[in-house]
């Protein structure tokens, strides 16, 4: 059987346009039956059925964690993981629909089957993977696998001036904190509250569903700081009230992968977005968008499987 030769790849700007499903196809169809000739081939040759016909990747994420993914001015998807998650489209012959799904709902709802990937600055975890409790049990949940894309660092985020002079944890004993819940700040948090009280001193928790909320308790002054990601604590303190009403305080710590999550059923979809984003590092697109968004610092030099500790 003879095949036509393809069409050069389409490539688009950031935010990327969508792709139409009937492009899709022909981009995973006219490699024919010999090997792949470029990565993008590669990557697009291996897609999963289920995505290739519907010409959709559909991505859970909570849009209310800026830079990472945020509702821009015209009420779409903006951010680093949606221009990551359109330019992977892109390699892999995709149209990206993204899910907009409270935080601590994404890995429930991923593994439901309401979308097919989670991708909303996740860190890639053993607690997430295996499903584990607080006590480190197997809760009988399904886990997930990641594909992780980018590294950052929890940050503590205060008031301009930082008046109480916080800059490690252990600052924390004694005051309240703000967090998201079921964060991986919400797990740093909560070990930090056995370690005070060791101490004798309370840490007092107040816990979240979006990160805006925790931000205006330490605004308020009702809670002296804020745990988040590294990326998301250096926008806050940049752009909020021109820079003029938070700042980050001490140094970052545990940094770890953020990381798409899949179904762990859904192997060919982990290893396509695998080589999508191999060739977005490849390429230069990957730097590109971090650029866009100044967080250089947290590229990875590769894709990875469950990298995380």
């Amino acid at each position: 059987m003879r095949h036509l030769p393809c069409p050069p790849p389409r490539r688009r700007g950031l935010p990327a346009a969508a792709v139409t499903a009937a492009s899709a196809l022909l981009l995973t169809a006219c490699a024919g039956s010999g090997a792949p000739r470029s990565a993008g081939e590669k990557a697009r040759a291996v897609v999963p059925e289920a995505q290739r016909s519907a010409g959709v990747l559909r991505v859970g994420s909570d849009l209310n964690y800026p830079p990472m993914e945020f509702r821009g001015s015209d009420g779409g998807p903006d951010g680093i993981d949606p221009d990551l998650a359109d330019a992977l489209g892109t390699v892999l012959g995709l149209r990206i629909e993204i899910v907009d799904t409270p935080f601590d709902k994404l890995i429930p709802s991923l593994n439901a089957g309401r979308f097919d990937v989670a991708m909303s600055a996740i860190s890639d975890t053993p607690k997430r993977r295996d499903a584990l409790g607080e006590d480190g049990i197997p809760t009988g949940e399904p886990g997930v696998d990641f594909v992780d894309y980018f590294m950052a660092g929890t940050s503590i985020i205060v008031r301009k001036g930082n008046p109480k002079g916080i800059r490690t944890l252990k600052d924390l004993c004694g005051q309240t904190v703000a967090v998201q819940r079921a964060t991986t700040q919400d797990d740093i948090v909560s070990r930090q509250v056995a370690a005070c009280a060791r101490e004798g001193k309370t840490l007092q928790v107040h816990r979240f569903d979006d990160d805006a909320q925790a931000l205006a308790e330490v605004a308020a002054g009702t809670a002296v700081a804020d745990l988040n990601d590294l990326p998301v604590a250096a926008y806050a303190a940049r752009t909020t009230d021109g820079g003029n009403r938070f700042e980050v305080a001490g140094t970052q710590s545990q940094s770890s992968p953020y990381g798409i999550a899949v179904n762990k059923r859904d192997t060919g979809l982990r290893d396509a977005l695998v080589k999508g984003l191999d060739e977005l590092m490849r390429n230069g697109q990957y730097d590109l968008i971090l650029a866009k968004w100044d967080v250089g610092v947290g590229a990875a030099q590769a894709a990875a499987i469950n990298g995380g500790l």
